[in-house]
């Protein structure tokens, strides 16, 4: 993953830059906003780490220029705490706003937090689970699954080549005051195959057993 970083003080950015690169991203650097403004293009950054303070043109312009683009988030990077300038940033579009000083180790955890927070399913994704929206995709195509069809195949795919029973599934998955049998498993995960259409294969037959999850190569 690439990340755009735009700090104008060279050995704050190079520090960040050793840190985040020890963490397997790719740094392009940028020390003013008239040279961020020229390297940064949509979907060519996962994410952008913006100072507010920077020469020929400030981080607010920066940012206003890379919204009209896309949105790529943007960390904003700012000597000033107060809550004006967050609200301020957050309004413009910024996604994440840090009050240095601040250390190498915090930028990189909230880099990963970000990604975590704004991954979006694409085609290179055989199969993508939204959590938060509690959506699942194959290949960037969302899947119409029912309530208990989603919790079904969470269950299934957290627990990835471990043999499940009927007995498990059905008590995990519809809790132990459900009064249905082990058919209502085994009629979930038909249907569920249906619908993962070429990911079908991806749930296993344990036979006289149950099923279990594995991750198609």
């Amino acid at each position: 993953m690439k990340i755009l970083l735009i700090e104008d003080e060279e050995k704050l950015r190079k520090i960040m830059k050793l840190y985040l690169e020890k963490e397997g991203f790719e740094v392009e650097e940028a020390s003013d906003g008239n040279e961020a403004i020229e390297k940064f293009q949509p979907s060519m950054y996962s994410v952008v780490i913006l100072d507010v303070m920077l020469p020929q043109k400030d981080g607010w312009s920066v940012l206003r220029e890379i919204r009209k683009k896309d949105d790529t988030p943007v960390i904003m990077l700012t000597a000033r705490g107060e809550d004006d300038d967050k609200i301020f940033g957050f309004e413009l579009g910024a996604d994440d706003y840090v009050v240095k000083p601040v250390s190498p180790k915090e930028i990189v955890a909230r880099v990963k937090a970000i990604l975590k927070r704004t991954k979006k399913p694409s085609s290179n994704d055989i199969l993508f689970i939204d959590k938060a929206a509690r959506e699942v995709y194959v290949k960037g195509q969302k899947l119409n699954l029912t309530q208990k069809e989603y919790e079904l195949l969470l269950y299934l795919y957290e627990r990835q080549n471990i043999a499940l029973s009927r007995e498990q599934i059905l008590n995990s998955v519809w809790g132990y005051e459900y009064y249905g049998d082990l058919r209502t498993v085994d009629t979930h995960i038909k249907n569920l195959r249906e619908k993962l259409g070429e990911l079908r294969d991806c749930i296993k037959t344990v036979r006289g057993y149950g099923y279990k999850f594995e991750v198609k190569k």
